[in-house]
């Protein structure tokens, strides 16, 4: 902990950076994001397990953009969120640069998108053995009881968009929920506006959701969003070959158009 804080305050005293965007003592023994723009400051910043907010959800706010060039204290699936929204054309080498953590309390400066790349080839960006297992589990329902196993998840949806308030690579300054000429999506928590919403966010993330689970432990009555995502990576990688955050310069495998594709209906 005390090497990143020491590296914390080297960026700041040299102002190679204007901000650190690291985990601070939260409550209950949790942690919360810290906002540290002055290198006497860098004691505020902790790394444990209670560490796994994704913070790059924080890159896209107007407000800390305004702070000035970033350095992300960043879990592996920050790095990958990372190297998703520069391909989407988001951030950029000039904007941020990202300080690895390990576990043994080493740091890893990475200050070009060319090294997070260099760095997450490195990384096992697979499902783990666990999630693959529960998607088996959930592959092996019929159709019917898919449905009926959503329904039921849905069910408790209170439309309060915590889920999409924490997920990093939703970012649209205005969402589809928002707008009322015309309702694309139901306003009350209902069970055909809490299936639409559910799943339109589920597949706006297609091909981009980088698995940091953050949608999930943000939903205050536990819905399994993951589950969704997961099943999604899954298929996006076994029919494209595809995984997102790999890449500070890649195509969405949702949107490629190719006119030697293999599915009939291209045509």
């Amino acid at each position: 902990m005390e090497t990143l804080r020491d590296k914390a305050r080297e960026l700041l005293a040299a102002r190679t950076v204007q901000v650190i965007i690291g985990y601070g003592q939260g409550s209950g023994g949790g942690a919360r994001a810290v906002f540290v723009r002055e290198a006497a400051e860098a004691d505020a910043l902790i790394f444990n397990e209670a560490c796994r907010q994704n913070l790059a959800v924080y890159l896209m706010k107007p407000e800390v953009r305004k702070l000035g060039k970033a350095a992300l204290v960043a879990t592996p699936s920050a790095l990958r969120t990372i190297l998703q929204l520069a391909a989407e054309n988001q951030v950029g080498d000039h904007d941020l640069l990202a300080l690895a953590v390990h576990a043994a309390g080493e740091v890893t400066l990475l200050a070009t998108l060319q090294a997070i790349e260099a760095h997450v080839t490195e990384l096992d960006a697979d499902l783990s053995a666990a999630e693959k297992a529960e998607l088996r589990k959930y592959e092996a329902l019929s159709l019917e009881q898919r449905r009926e196993y959503w329904q039921e998840q849905f069910s408790r949806c209170l439309k309060c968009y915590a889920c999409r308030a924490a997920c990093p690579l939703c970012y649209c300054s205005r969402c589809t929920v928002e707008c009322n000429q015309p309702q694309w999506i139901p306003v009350p928590a209902h069970d055909l506006g809490n299936l639409e919403w559910n799943v339109m966010r589920a597949m706006h993330l297609a091909g981009r959701c980088v698995n940091c689970g953050d949608c999930s432990r943000a939903c205050p009555v536990a819905i399994p969003l993951y589950l969704l995502n997961q099943k999604l990576i899954s298929d996006v990688f076994a029919n494209f070959n595809a995984r997102s955050g790999m890449a500070a310069k890649t195509d969405n495998a949702m949107s490629i158009f190719k006119p030697d594709d293999s599915e009939d209906f291209i045509r």
